[in-house]
């Protein structure tokens, strides 16, 4: 005999971040007037969260906003950065539409609007060269940086805004060009500019809603970016309108317009600045390891420099360790940084010790020693200890050795064909290592190799070994996320030795 249900029965209705949307109350009809084929009949009481009897609410009007502009899920669905970067994009883009139609008054006054001497060709073929070159810059500027674009997306974001303000400006200087060569350079220059913020905007804009999408969401999370832009260049447009039709002097147009590219930079440099990628490119990853590596007291530069190698521990003592958070890492790194550097952080101070290449080919791994020559058409000679080397890192998936600059060294690191994300982050911290144990050495001849370089590489691969696997797992129990490639800013090459 089946159990009669309690009565009344509710039900809880949410989305998907686990938000009450709406409550459902059944309750049977017990009446003793109930006719029997009534008996199976109830009533259906629904409650809204969100309404209330005597007084009007804002919620259902910003729940349905919310549902519309906002990935579904959110906050849940997306990182914790996305709606602070959202905020300083969208205010961004509102600047970015007003400039852009006090530029595009220009440039249509340099074409001949309102002139009647003015020739629709010469309009269409200047339009015609613009686009040609644009498309060329594009092809150019994609196959130069494309795979920079993803370790690197908050440089080339904004740097995209950065072109694309330029071209802003000369759009603006074009009237007052004469007719002839300088204005079509001009206009094409623009042109070219505005093609290359098309490609490190686009492509930087798709690794940035990657890492704010969590729950497998990227296209919708896309979808609603491209909604939020749409609304607010629709707003920028209608101010536009108003000001473009009462800012006609040429002081006040150049007065606006700077102060508008001066706020569309500002609020780009925040946007940028809030996000906080987990993934390791080449400056986050200084910052993270000099600062890990400072604080492990398994790290002895003077030993290391010396030639003692610490005794590994079975398990390395990780309570001294420190190890910063994303949000951290973002409030030190630079948007704009030199490309390959090699910086050791401190709380007091950061130190350049030089630079690095990763997944070079053997021809530049080679040509980084001074002393390398050409003894004959093919032929190399060169004083790296490659036998030394191979022997060394028999059991590493890459090569490093560094060579003295000056003050400063280089580190070269080979990637041999069986090279992962975990080998390439140790390939790199190995060099940053070394070269910080290098630069405390006397002997910076700049040309010659000094002969404690093999020495030092040993070391400091032999403590690494003990230690990185460690120094991963507590990375990513702080958040970040050591699977993803994010050193290599060039097509790399790949070695195998036989």
């Amino acid at each position: 005999m089946v159990a009669h249900a309690r009565n009344p029965l509710t039900f809880r209705e949410t989305d998907e971040a686990d938000n009450l949307t709406a409550t459902y109350v059944y309750s049977k009809q017990n009446t003793p007037s109930a006719r029997k084929r009534d008996a199976l009949t109830g009533r259906v009481d629904v409650m809204d969260p969100s309404s209330t009897l005597w007084t009007w609410s804002p919620k259902p009007l910003i729940r349905s906003l919310s549902d519309v502009f906002l990935p579904s899920g959110y906050p849940q669905s997306v990182s914790e950065d996305y709606i602070r970067y959202q905020i300083f994009d969208s205010l961004q883009a509102f600047c970015s539409s007003i400039a852009g139609l006090l530029s595009s008054r220009a440039v249509l006054q340099g074409v001949g609007v309102g002139d009647a001497n003015a020739s629709p060709s010469s309009a269409l073929l200047l339009h015609v060269l613009q686009d040609s070159s644009g498309r060329v810059a594009t092809i150019l500027f994609a196959h130069r940086v494309g795979t920079a674009l993803e370790p690197e997306c908050k440089t080339y974001r904004l740097a995209a805004d950065v072109f694309n303000d330029i071209a802003m400006i000369m759009d603006t200087l074009s009237p007052m060009v004469p007719a002839g060569v300088m204005r079509v350079g001009i206009l094409s220059t623009a042109g070219i500019l505005r093609a290359l913020c098309g490609v490190a905007g686009g492509s930087s804009k798709a690794s940035l809603s990657a890492h704010f999408a969590k729950w497998g969401n990227l296209a919708e999370l896309n979808a609603k970016d491209s909604s939020q832009e749409t609304i607010i260049s629709l707003f920028g447009m209608l101010v536009g309108s108003v000001v473009v039709s009462r800012v006609t002097g040429f002081k006040t147009t150049w007065a606006a317009l700077l102060i508008l590219l001066a706020a569309h930079l500002s609020l780009n440099y925040a946007a940028v600045r809030a996000v906080q990628m987990t993934s390791l490119n080449r400056q986050r990853a200084n910052i993270i390891f000099s600062t890990l590596l400072e604080s492990d007291p398994a790290i002895d530069i003077e030993r290391l420099r010396s030639g003692e190698v610490p005794k590994s521990k079975a398990k390395p003592d990780t309570s001294s360790w420190k190890i910063l958070t994303p949000a951290q890492v973002s409030r030190e790194e630079r948007i704009f940084h030199r490309d390959g550097a090699l910086q050791w952080n401190t709380p007091s101070q950061t130190r350049n010790l030089g630079s690095a290449s990763i997944g070079v080919s053997l021809a530049s791994f080679f040509k980084q020693a001074q002393a390398s020559q050409h003894t004959s058409r093919g032929s190399l000679q060169t004083n790296i200890p490659m036998p030394d080397l191979t022997t060394l890192f028999a059991n590493e998936s890459y090569i490093l050795y560094l060579h003295p600059n000056g003050t400063e060294w280089h580190a070269s690191i080979l990637l041999k064909s069986n090279c992962t994300v975990h080998s390439q982050l140790k390939a790199w911290t190995h060099g940053l290592l070394a070269a910080r144990v290098l630069s405390t050495t006397t002997s910076k001849s700049g040309t010659e190799p000094t002969p404690e370089v093999l020495s030092v590489v040993t070391n400091t691969l032999s403590l690494l070994n003990s230690q990185f696997s460690s120094y991963t797992d507590a990375l990513e129990e702080a958040g970040w996320n050591t699977t993803i490639a994010a050193l290599e800013t060039r097509s790399g090459r790949r070695v195998t030795f036989t």
